[in-house]
């Protein structure tokens, strides 16, 4: 294994495409696997188990965002970080991409090196630095090793970025953060998110937690969001 000891799956029907990215990523010190298709990118992920997918988004028959949402549903793969490679530059295709569980999405053309620099960001913050206590705030817990969140003991269904953004805030209690801020934090300086996203997965987060912990996620107007057990 390279020093890097990451392994990336291209999952593109264009063999040139395929290949421009393999290279560039080799030369940035990460392993490569190919697919062409997602019958193919499905058998290397069971076999050899990739750090992360670059999948694109128009495939022959199952689409790129069907395949996301697929693996984002299988608590194998759920946790699978995954960078949609998409010629559609329209706004809404970006976000059906971000909603179908994809952590980032870069539109064709691209050049290698800002493809690396995304790779680096979803793979740094796939694997996040820090607590390994469980936090507890009124009976909502947290537990990062096993990466579950549960409330009063019962299991709660949650995405892999609400998770991280929740995961935030109960280490950064108290404090109001600007969405850029929290695009930081959360997503990586690298990332081209726009801010309204952080919108969209404070309103899944929020519709995770319930009524018994939706309050603890507070919109500071003007500003961004905070996590506070006090009132707002």
């Amino acid at each position: 294994m390279t020093k890097a000891g990451k392994t990336v799956l291209i999952v593109d029907d264009e063999a040139p495409i395929r290949e421009m990215i393999a290279v560039a990523l080799e030369m940035a010190g990460y392993e490569c696997m190919e697919a062409a298709s997602v019958q193919e990118a499905h058998a290397h992920i069971v076999d050899n188990k990739p750090d992360m997918i670059l999948l694109d988004w128009m495939l022959p028959g199952t689409s790129g965002v069907e395949f996301a949402r697929r693996l984002k549903r299988d608590d194998l793969t759920a946790e699978l970080p995954i960078i949609m490679l998409t010629a559609k530059g329209e706004e809404d295709n970006k976000v059906q991409g971000l909603e179908a569980g994809a952590d980032d999405y870069i539109t064709k053309p691209f050049s290698p090196r800002e493809l690396v620099a995304r790779l680096k960001a979803v793979l740094r913050r796939a694997t996040p630095q820090g607590i390994e206590e469980p936090i507890d705030v009124g009976g909502l817990m947290l537990d990062p090793v096993c990466h579950r969140v549960t409330s009063h003991s019962s299991p709660i269904d949650i995405g892999p970025t609400e998770y991280r953004l929740l995961q935030f805030f109960m280490t950064h209690q108290e404090r109001a953060y600007s969405r850029a801020q929290l695009l930081d934090q959360v997503w990586g300086g690298n990332v081209y998110v726009e801010e309204r996203t952080v919108d969209v997965h404070i309103r899944r987060l929020r519709k995770a937690l319930g009524e018994s912990h939706e309050h603890l996620i507070q919109t500071v107007r003007g500003t961004g969001y905070r996590f506070s057990t006090k009132a707002s």
